[in-house]
């Protein structure tokens, strides 16, 4: 056979393998558009399956996307409505149901029975106030209201309450009970048993910030570090302050002559103010800092501070 011959048939191969692939890649291709578009007529589920099940040479990249992100509804405190309803529900009375309070009570807790005082056999109801709030298993609370009657008498009743899954509505559950009072916490001991002296100049820089911060004598910002901003008490309550016994946590407050720059430290003040009602115990937490040779305010612990604390 001719050498020419062989050569053209060399060459006619490999181009009827490559037409081979070609129409294999169409069919696919023709396949995965009809599998497609029945997916599409099935519905997104199926849409879902046709587009992840596609051969190889079909598939696109699609952009990544975050997945959205669901959170849970925090959990509401419904101490605030048990309270109002304490509050209505001892009011009211089962003898008489039109009353405003007796309303509120049946609008809060339609199936909670109402009570029915003696007149003038209980001392009048002064205030109630929630101070404690459990969360029980699922969406139910028990809330403890303190209520403090006329002569200073206090009781205090738990209240059932249900919240919805999205902490936007409740319910009372059931009728209050009366309970035990809450015990008493142990006071932890006080960091601050460093005495300074009533003529040191740090005891003097608190006197003179207190005044000028409860009495309006004086600018308050003379007495504050640099970059803090404290808004003094508006209208000034107290005509006089009289600064008492001041403690520190640091033995730096106590060491005589103001230290180095940038020595800080935190005291704890008693002091006295008065006006015209009579006298009235006050305590402060400061924080200070030293700067040339004085003491400046960097922090009122016992207050709100804006702009900066400690520097």
């Amino acid at each position: 056979m001719p050498l020419g011959k062989k050569s053209s048939r060399g060459e006619a191969a490999p181009a009827i393998a490559t037409g081979v692939e070609l129409e294999k890649m169409r069919r696919r291709v023709r396949l995965s558009r009809l599998a497609l578009f029945t997916a599409i007529a099935a519905g997104p589920v199926a849409l879902a399956v046709a587009v992840t099940s596609g051969p190889a040479t079909a598939e696109a990249a699609a952009p990544s996307r975050p997945a959205p992100v669901r959170t849970a509804a925090a959990a509401a405190d419904p101490a605030g409505y048990a309270q109002v309803f304490l509050d209505a529900w001892l009011r009211s009375s089962a003898d008489d149901v039109g009353s405003v309070q007796a309303r509120l009570a049946q609008s809060l807790a339609p199936d909670v029975a109402l009570p029915a005082p003696a007149a003038g056999a209980q001392s009048k109801l002064r205030s109630v106030t929630a101070v404690r709030s459990v969360q029980r298993n699922g969406d139910g609370w028990a809330v403890t209201v303190a209520a403090q009657y006329a002569d200073s008498t206090v009781r205090y009743f738990t209240v059932p309450v249900t919240a919805d899954r999205t902490g936007t509505s409740f319910a009372v559950a059931g009728v209050p009970g009366v309970v035990a009072a809450l015990a008493r916490a142990t006071v932890p001991k006080s960091p601050y048993t460093v005495p300074l002296p009533s003529d040191s100049s740090l005891a003097s820089t608190v006197g003179e910030f207190l005044g000028a911060y409860l009495t309006g004598t004086g600018e308050v910002d003379r007495y504050l570090a640099p970059g803090v901003k404290l808004t003094p008490v508006s209208p000034a309550l107290y005509t006089t302050v009289t600064v008492g016994e001041v403690s520190a946590v640091e033995e730096a407050a106590a060491a005589g002559p103001v230290p180095a720059d940038g020595t800080k430290v935190r005291v704890r003040v008693q002091a006295e103010a008065r006006d015209e009602a009579g006298r009235w115990p006050l305590a402060y937490e400061l924080a200070l800092t030293a700067r040339s040779g004085r003491w400046d305010v960097a922090a009122l612990e016992s207050g709100s501070v804006q702009g900066g604390g400690a520097r």
